[in-house]
């Protein structure tokens, strides 16, 4: 079974899915091993109760109750009014309610490099599943589990896209069409006159000084005449949740919060990672994972000991679309050194992270050459986007993008020479 690029473009709506971006296509899904489709499938429940026990730990550390450092570190380059106005205690048990974990195939099976939570991509999987599905494949999520998951989480909302992402606000069209929303321009919004009560933030928080009249957006959502989604929480937008999980520390309560048996899976798929922090340690003490007292000391490190990521954490235009990623083993080493150089400089107001680089697996599939639309093979490095949508406790698998990267691209994200397809299970 195979699509032709006729059909494939002949059902890209007239508007596209992405501003002023293209991508390469496939006669066909990416087939998935069994055994990574039951990981997926159980990976929704472990990283839901990942993302509550983050909200729990923060809330918790803010009130006293656990270590004050942990809030204060999630609080770094915070205007004080957001943070004070997050800790609400009418947000308490507020979670985003979209999952989007970013998750690099490897040797082994899945490594997690972030988990998104106002993540792009919804509709243009929504499009992929539905179209692919249209031509007989039996895609993950089914042909509209993405439309309708979407739904599920914010029924007859609507979806407030910024400038600053105005890249997605196509997809988000597509996906409105498709349902009882509409998309509106995030800036100014709050002083429209014919806002529903529910509203999808489709812009991170780090973007607030540029939405004009989002006090009114705030004193509406404390008022309960505005269900917003995701909350008013710039702490769950920080890649350095991912250090925590490592944190010695802490690490009773991870086990409490998850479980055992699921604190000891995400162990294996969320890699090794560090808070690039300044501060000195005793002199007997060293930094756990990197036999170094100082992470100063990274900048000497061989070529081969930097298999090794930083990128910014969060609240920041840095931190996403991988602006901000610096991947050690391809530096020379005196970038390296001024990029963890800088990147300790910035702690006070933009901590950054430090996580180990798992090397991808190369595959294998087809794609169109885009002059002669004959299908020819092309090897890649896959970054799977599996979506999962909760409206309650019981998260569910929406669909899954898969980003098809040439084999000498590090960075795996969406690219003009990339190939963009949903996910099918294998064959037996």
């Amino acid at each position: 079974m195979h699509a032709s690029l006729s059909q494939l473009k002949a059902a890209i709506p007239p508007h596209g899915l992405f501003a002023d971006k293209e991508w390469r296509f496939s006669p066909q899904p990416f087939p998935l091993a069994q055994p990574l489709v039951v990981e997926l499938e159980k990976l929704g429940h472990r990283l839901w109760l990942f993302q509550k026990a983050c909200n729990d730990l923060y809330a918790l550390s803010a009130d006293g109750r656990q270590p004050g450092w942990i809030a204060e570190l999630l609080d770094r380059g915070k205007p004080p009014e957001l943070v004070a106005f997050s800790r609400l205690k009418a947000f308490r048990q507020h979670v985003p309610k979209v999952l989007r974990p970013d998750l690099i195939l490897t040797e082994d099976g899945f490594a997690m490099s972030e988990l998104d939570s106002i993540p792009g991509g919804i509709g243009l999987t929504g499009w992929l599943n539905q179209t692919y599905a249209d031509l007989g494949f039996p895609v993950l999520g089914g042909a509209h589990g993405m439309q309708k998951g979407f739904a599920s989480i914010a029924p007859g909302a609507d979806i407030l896209v910024s400038r600053e992402a105005a890249t997605y606000r196509p997809e988000m069209e597509w996906l409105a069409q498709h349902s009882d929303q509409r998309v509106c321009d995030a800036e100014g919004y709050g002083n429209r006159s014919d806002k529903r009560s529910r509203a999808y933030r489709f812009f991170e928080l780090f973007d607030l000084a540029n939405i004009q009249g989002f006090e009114a957006l705030q004193e509406a959502t404390l008022a309960g005449q505005l269900e917003l989604t995701p909350p008013w929480k710039p702490q769950l937008e920080e890649k350095m949740w991912l250090a925590l999980f490592w944190m010695r520390p802490l690490r009773d309560y991870w086990r409490r919060a998850l479980s055992d048996r699921h604190f000891a899976a995400l162990q294996k798929i969320i890699p090794r990672s560090w808070v690039l922090d300044p501060q000195p340690l005793p002199p007997h003490a060293e930094i756990p994972g990197l036999d170094i007292q100082d992470f100063e000391q990274l900048g000497d490190f061989s070529q081969k000991q930097r298999e090794l990521v930083i990128k910014a954490s969060g609240f920041s235009e840095l931190a996403w679309g991988a602006r901000s990623v610096v991947i050690g083993s391809d530096e020379p080493q005196s970038a390296w050194k001024q990029a963890v150089h800088d990147a300790l400089k910035a702690f006070p107001t933009q901590p950054y992270l430090l996580q180990r680089f798992h090397k991808p697996k190369t595959f294998i599939h087809s794609v169109f050459n885009s002059d002669t639309e004959q299908v020819e093979t092309f090897p890649a490095k896959i970054r799977l986007c599996p979506y999962y949508f909760c409206p309650d406790d019981k998260p569910v698998l929406g669909g899954a993008l898969a980003t098809l990267c040439p084999p000498d691209k590090k960075i795996l994200h969406g690219m003009r020479d990339a190939i963009l397809v949903p996910v099918i299970p294998a064959a037996p």
